[in-house]
C-alpha cells in the first residue's frame, strides 16, 4: 500500500523507501537515487522526507495514472458523520449577509449570496511541473516525473450544516508545548461558533489531562471571555503532554455531552485525536473531531506553515542579533546560538536566512562532521582568520550522533535529545585551545523564549482563518481531519494523512541552497 519514510536524526534513509528524486524500479526491490551523493561518514543517502507517500504502482500499466489518483482520491476522502450515522442535512445558520438587501449594479437585488464554498471544490496538492528527479526540490512520482492532479478538499463554510447550533455544546482543548497564537485561534473558534448560533461553548484545561483530573474543571467561554486573550502569549486553557486512555477520554465526551471538540496540536496530538475520532465512530456518536495544527518548528506534513513558526522566526532574532554583537565586538569572538527544532531545522534555516549574519547554520537533516580539514571546526579557523569573528546558528536535534544517547522519554513519547549547543560550545573552546588561537565562544539559548510570546501579525492572521475553518469543517460534519494551508489556499485534510511522518527540510530544496548562499558555509563532510 502506502510507503512511509523512516528517517533518522541526519534526516536519511534508515530503510529502502522511496523518496525524494529516488524511485523503486518495479521489477526490482533495489531503490534508485538520482542527484545525491553518498556520505562517506554515515554511508547513507542523505534526502528529504517525502510530502505525500507514494503507492506501490505498476508503471508498466498504461492506466497507472488513473490508478494513482484513484488510490489519492480514496487516501484523501473527508471522513463524515454520514458513515456511520443517519443524519440529515439542514440550511446553515452562518450568514454575512447585510442587514440590508444587497443590489447589483443595475439596482436589482441579490437573490443569494455567493459566500459558501461548494463540497466539489478542491485544491491542488502540487503545482509545479518538475522536469526531471535532478531539478532542486524535485518530488516526482515515477522517474519521468509525470505530471499527476492530486486535488484536495478546499475549507470553509457550507451551505448545508449536520447541527443544530442551538442544541450544540462545542470543546476546546489545546495540547502538547505552548505556541504563539494558541489564544488567537480560542479566541477564533468561540466567536465563528456564535455566529452559528452556538451558546454553549466549554474549555477543557491543561489538554487531555482535563478530561480525566477531577480538580480540571470546565471553562465556560465566550466573546466577554476570549475579547483580548489575543493579547497575550501561553495558552488561556493551559497546555499539557500525555492524558489518558482513548476509551477513557470519549467516556468523557460522553459524559459532558459534547458534539464537537476541536483540538489544537502537534503531530503527537494529532494521532490522539484521530483515535478519539475513531472510537467515536465506533460508538456510532454524532461527534466531530477537527484539529488545528500547531507546532512552531512547522513540521506538518503537507501544509505551507502552521501556526506560530513566523513568530518563533521572528522571536529567534533577537538571540541571533545579540549572539552577532557579542561575536563582532569580541577578539576572535564566536557566537553560537541553539533554537528550536528537534527533527526539522525550520526555525534555524529561516531565521538564520533572516538574519544574514549566520556563517554556520547546522540542522538535523543534514549531517556534519566537526573534525577534520573539511568540518565545522576547519572552517571557524577560516572564518576568524579572515573575518575575525563568526556566529553559528544550530537547530537541538542537530548532531545528536555525537551526544551520548538516552532511552528517556518526554510525556509524549519523545526521545530526550543531548544539549548539541554545549557540546559545541565546549568544542570550539577546546579546539581553539589546542591550536594555541584565542577565541571568545558566547553561547546563547533562547529555547523557551521562542513560543512563550504573542502572535505576530502574520501568524494572527493565519490563526483567525483557520479557527474559522475548524469550526466550518465541523458544522459540515466533517470528523477527524485537520484544517491547514497548502498552496496559498485554505484546505481539510484527513488526519492519518498529516501523521504518517514528520516533515523535514528538504537538502535539495531551492530554499536550503538559499540558506548555503547566504551563509556561505561548505559542505561539513
Amino acid at each position: 500500500m502506502a510507503l512511509a519514510p523512516s528517517m533518522d536524526y541526519a534526516g536519511s534513509v534508515s530503510s529502502g523507501q522511496k523518496h525524494l528524486g529516488c524511485f523503486r524500479v518495479h521489477t526490482s526491490s533495489r531503490l534508485q537515487c538520482v542527484g545525491y551523493d553518498k556520505k562517506s561518514r554515515t554511508n547513507q543517502f542523505v534526502v528529504r522526507a517525502i510530502s505525500v507517500d507514494r503507492p506501490q504502482l505498476d508503471l508498466s500499466n498504461p492506466n497507472w495514472k488513473k490508478q494513482f489518483q484513484e488510490d489519492f482520491g480514496k487516501r484523501f476522502s473527508l471522513p463524515h458523520l454520514r458513515d456511520v450515522i443517519d443524519v440529515e442535512p439542514r440550511p446553515t445558520t452562518f450568514s454575512l449577509k447585510s442587514r440590508t438587501p444587497l443590489k447589483n449594479v443595475n439596482g436589482s437585488v441579490q437573490e443569494s449570496w455567493n459566500g459558501y464554498v461548494n463540497d466539489d471544490d478542491r485544491v491542488l496538492l502540487k503545482v509545479i511541473k518538475f522536469a526531471s528527479p535532478t531539478s532542486a526540490g524535485a518530488d516526482c512520482i515515477d522517474p519521468d516525473c509525470s505530471w499527476v492532479e492530486q486535488w484536495v478538499h478546499r475549507a470553509g463554510p457550507r451551505k448545508q450544516i449536520y447541527f443544530e447550533p442551538q442544541y450544540v455544546k462545542a470543546g476546546i482543548v489545546t495540547c502538547g508545548g505552548l505556541c504563539p497564537g494558541l489564544n488567537d485561534v480560542i479566541r477564533q473558534i468561540v466567536l465563528t461558533l456564535e455566529k452559528y448560533g452556538v451558546k454553549n461553548i466549554v474549555g477543557i484545561q491543561h489538554g487531555f489531562r482535563g478530561f480525566f483530573e477531577d480538580h480540571l474543571s470546565e471553562v465556560p467561554l465566550s466573546r466577554h471571555v476570549v475579547q483580548n486573550i489575543n493579547l497575550a502569549g501561553g495558552s488561556f486553557l493551559g497546555v499539557s503532554r500525555g492524558g489518558a486512555k482513548i476509551s477513557d477520554i470519549v467516556d468523557s465526551i460522553q459524559a459532558r455531552r459534547l458534539d464537537m471538540l476541536f483540538v489544537l496540536g502537534g503531530n503527537g496530538t494529532h494521532a490522539g485525536a484521530n483515535a478519539i475520532h475513531e472510537e467515536c465512530r465506533k460508538r456510532k456518536l454524532q461527534v466531530s473531531i477537527v484539529c488545528v495544527p500547531k507546532t512552531i518548528d512547522n513540521d506538518i506534513l503537507l501544509m505551507d506553515k502552521t501556526f506560530g513558526f513566523d513568530t518563533a522566526v521572528e522571536a529567534a532574532q533577537r538571540a541571533i542579533n545579540s549572539a552577532y554583537i557579542e561575536a563582532h565586538s569580541a577578539f576572535h569572538g564566536i557566537g553560537l546560538v541553539k533554537l528550536m527544532g528537534r527533527s526539522s531545522g525550520f526555525i534555524t534555516m529561516h531565521a538564520s536566512l533572516s538574519s544574514g549574519q549566520v556563517d554556520i547554520c547546522l540542522i538535523p537533516e543534514v549531517p556534519f562532521i566537526l573534525d577534520g580539514p573539511n568540518g565545522v571546526l576547519r572552517h571557524l579557523e577560516h572564518l576568524i582568520e579572515t573575518k575575525g569573528f563568526a556566529l553559528v546558528c544550530v537547530a537541538e536535534g542537530a548532531g545528536q550522533e555525537y551526544l551520548q544517547k538516552s532511552n528517556a522519554t518526554d510525556a509524549s513519547g519523545n526521545m530526550v535529545l543531548g544539549d548539541i549547543g554545549v557540546h559545541l560550545q565546549q568544542k570550539i573552546k577546546s579546539h581553539f585551545k589546542d591550536i594555541g588561537v584565542h577565541s571568545d565562544v558566547k553561547y546563547i539559548d533562547p529555547t523557551y523564549m521562542l513560543r512563550a510570546v504573542r502572535a505576530n501579525a502574520s501568524d494572527a492572521i493565519l490563526c483567525t482563518v483557520l479557527g474559522q475553518n475548524a469550526v466550518h469543517g465541523a458544522f459540515a460534519g466533517f470528523s477527524g481531519i485537520t484544517t491547514g494551508v497548502c498552496n496559498t489556499h485554505n484546505v481539510y485534510l484527513p488526519i492519518p494523512e498529516v501523521i504518517k511522518s514528520t516533515r523535514f527540510v528538504d537538502p535539495n530544496s531551492r530554499m536550503w541552497h538559499r540558506c548555503l548562499t547566504s551563509t556561505g558555509q561548505p559542505d561539513f563532510h
